[in-house]
């Protein structure tokens, strides 16, 4: 299983050396710098961004940041914005700046994109390049930062994705390396042993310093849901130590005087000699009264974890590959990282891992987990069926398209803020492509009037903050000297020329037969009467109030309507990711289980992980986003490793039913427990970031750990007939 020519602390040295070359290669080679581009949720040919790419050939309509600007009084508001809108207009990737310094905030047009309902705040609107990024958000805060006595919050599309950049970026290292600090402290207290503990590591960063070489070469990058993927392979790779290192122990201390459980045989139908009792390493190599671990246990004991581990790994793996069949570009990009990352995470644990293990020595101490005979298995089955039934309806009230604030915390400055900019007028773009009935000319008396009335209409939603469409610049095109007596062509002229500062120019083409509507949609809290409604039920509305104008809706983009999009695609991904994992599952129960009613039993508990988590999400009101929605999926992967390597371990020994499940349950039940331990603790970490969806992340993955815990260990021993169930206690003192 894994090669044993060289010494064992030779060999040790050589995976030491070689997991320093591999993070060094890290460091040098992998970008690990987040990608979240103006369309982070969609690749660049899938057919969601066809909308949005027909209407950028037609207006090619440019970026927005919006300033909202707290001068605390509106007396001599001209002149204290005046520095802040010089600095502003000699950004690289500013085209213009609208502000009520050059703008006269009275107009039609103006009116509505600078003035707020206070009157002491005003807007300051940077049109910007289409490809601006984080070098020109970067320049706007260095700006803000230098001005004095000005309250300033930001928001449009490019503030949006850099934000979401960072705050990835700085969870991928502050979280994923304490997720790592943690995970190795744990194994130290639960192992006592550093030569353990620093195999468990070495072991857990060639795994990810592998994944992610591999990814780099193949041109996969670090993107919306693969920042956390350095702690998912880190969990993978960490899970099959565990279970390794409980047999590897067991095996040593075969034929020692040490009780067993009457009736329990290991894997090779011979007595066990204390697999009743802890995993734990006495801290030191091979001394009198201790169990060394030689090359000839290690093996035996790494052969007896394997089919375990192998048919788990299956699982997860396939879990992933499911993901590639997801239009969602970010759920693509994590099943070709998850596939790979389980891949590497088994060849890592069983290439690297027992190396450390070989000539430790393990004392037989106190059990981790005490079993008992459970007197009455029907309350513990009606419990878990009550669970699910819950959970089951939890789901359907399940939030799948959160609005955009929910990507931010509403207490940080930055929430705060956006949150604000979103109450004044708006915060995500719709945009609505018109046309007038019959291929009709928009620039007649008729379609104007059909254009004011779908101006009025649109603006009387409650969800919609600031409209602008071709009526607005029209009429402010009108304000000019003389020009109420031009005809329409030449007004719409007008409008996109310099004079206006060519703002027309996207919003009616050339040829006169498209008009675009934009719209900043509102994305807080409903009102009174009620939270606020579906993304698709407000996008059809809209529709609606349009064509009763008068007009004929040509097309729908934004990014409004992308996550309307995304919310379908993330409920489509859950249904077919779980529903295909647990599908996956079934065949590999029936392989492993080979009796079909412990295969359907094993296949219920694990049905019942991703109800608990989605339905604690859905009657919480939680939202699932595009970054939680795999969580679902990890923590089922996690439950199928806990029951696999349960019932492998119950269809290897002999005795009766109840013998082979309570020797089972000892033998296999403190690495469940350790392994929920470290896993529960290391993304419970994540619930600390000031990232939402990360917090969301973790909170899913510790549920459906612990969830899947309870149910390999108590549930689904109290389904079989005279069961045993399992039950944690505090290992006894070391040395006892």
């Amino acid at each position: 299983m894994f090669p044993t020519a060289l010494p064992a602390a030779t060999a040790r040295w050589i995976a030491a050396a070689f997991t320093l070359a591999l993070v060094v290669a890290v460091a040098l080679h992998v970008d690990l710098d987040p990608r979240v581009e103006g369309e982070f949720f969609f690749a660049d040919d899938d057919p969601q961004l066809a909308a949005d790419r027909a209407v950028r050939e037609l207006f090619a309509p440019g970026g927005q940041v919006i300033l909202r600007v707290d001068a605390g009084e509106a007396r001599d508001l001209r002149g204290r914005l005046r520095p802040l809108i010089d600095s502003l207009s000699v950004l690289p990737g500013v085209e213009s700046v609208l502000s009520v310094v050059a703008n006269d905030p009275s107009g039609p047009l103006y009116r509505r994109v600078l003035t707020t309902p206070d009157s002491g705040v005003t807007n300051v609107v940077l049109q910007v390049e289409p490809n601006a990024g984080g070098e020109l958000v970067a320049g706007v805060e260095r700006v803000v930062a230098a001005q004095s006595g000005l309250r300033i919050d930001l928001s449009g599309a490019p503030v949006v994705v850099e934000w979401i950049r960072r705050s990835l970026r700085r969870d991928l290292v502050v979280f994923t390396t304490a997720a790592g600090l943690v995970f190795a402290l744990l194994v130290g207290l639960l192992t006592r042993d550093p030569v353990v503990v620093a195999g468990a590591v070495s072991t857990c960063l060639v795994a990810v310093s592998t994944t992610l070489l591999a990814l780099q070469s193949g041109g996969v990058r670090i993107g919306l849901l693969t920042a956390n993927l350095a702690t998912i392979v880190f969990v993978l790779t960490l899970s099959h130590m565990v279970f390794m290192t409980v047999n590897v122990r067991a095996a040593a201390l075969e034929g020692r005087d040490v009780p067993a459980p009457r009736g329990a045989r290991d894997g090779d139908g011979l007595p066990s000699g204390g697999p009743a009792r802890d995993a734990l390493p006495s801290g030191g190599p091979a001394r009198d009264g201790l169990a060394p671990s030689g090359d000839e246990a290690v093996a035996r004991g790494v052969g007896r974890t394997f089919e375990g581990s192998f048919w788990a790994m299956s699982t997860t793996l396939l879990g992933f590959l499911s993901l590639l069949v997801a239009s969602a570009r970010p759920l693509r990009e994590l099943g070709i990282a998850g596939a790979v990352g389980t891949l590497v995470a088994i060849v890592a644990a069983y290439l690297v891992f027992p190396h450390f293990l070989r000539g430790r020595a393990w004392r037989a101490r106190g059990a981790a987990v005490e079993v008992r005979r459970a007197p009455r298995s029907a309350p513990v089955v009606l419990a878990a069926a009550a669970v699910a039934l819950i959970g089951a309806l939890g789901v359907l009230r399940l939030d799948t398209d959160p609005p955009l604030l929910d990507y931010f915390a509403g207490g940080s400055p930055l929430g705060a803020g956006l949150t604000q900019v979103d109450a004044d007028g708006g915060s995500s773009a719709l945009h609505i492509v018109v046309a007038a009935p019959g291929g009709a000319r928009l620039d007649t008396d008729e379609a104007y009037r059909a254009l004011a009335d779908a101006q009025t209409a649109l603006e009387a939603h409650s969800r919609t903050g600031v409209v602008l469409g071709p009526s607005v610049f029209i009429d402010q095109a009108r304000t000019l000297p003389l020009a109420g007596f031009l005809p329409l062509p030449q007004l719409l002229d007008i409008a996109s020329s310099p004079r206006l500062d060519e703002v027309a120019l996207g919003f009616v083409t050339a040829d006169r037969l498209r008009g675009l509507f934009t719209l900043r949609m509102r994305e807080g809290e409903g009102t009174e009467a009620g939270p606020p409604p579906p993304r698709e039920v407000v996008v059809r509305e809209l529709r609606e109030r349009v064509e009763g104008a008068g007009l004929e809706v040509v097309q729908v983009a934004g990014l409004y309507d992308l996550q309307r999009r995304l919310g379908d695609l993330i409920g489509e991904s859950l249904a077919v990711g779980v529903g295909g994992l647990l599908l996956l599952f079934l065949i590999v129960a029936a392989v492993v289980a080979r009796a079909g009613g412990l295969a359907a039993r094993m296949w219920l508990c694990l049905a019942v992980v991703p109800l608990v988590v989605l339905g604690v999400f859905g009657w919480t009101g939680t939202p699932v986003d595009i970054i939680t929605s795999p969580a679902a999926s990890i923590a089922l992967a996690m439950g199928v490793d806990a029951m696999i390597h349960l019932v492998v371990r119950v269809r290897r020994s002999a005795g009766s039913i109840e013998a082979r499940w309570r020797e089972a349950l000892e033998s296999v039940g403190p690495a469940v427990l350790g392994a929920t331990l470290l896993l529960s603790a290391g993304f419970g970490i994540f619930v600390l970031s000031d990232f939402p969806p990360t917090r969301r992340f973790g909170l899913a993955v510790v549920l459906g750990t612990v969830a899947a815990a309870a149910l390999a260990l108590i549930v689904l021993p109290a389904t079989v007939r005279a069961p045993a169930s399992a039950t944690p206690r505090a290992a006894s003192p070391p040395g006892s």
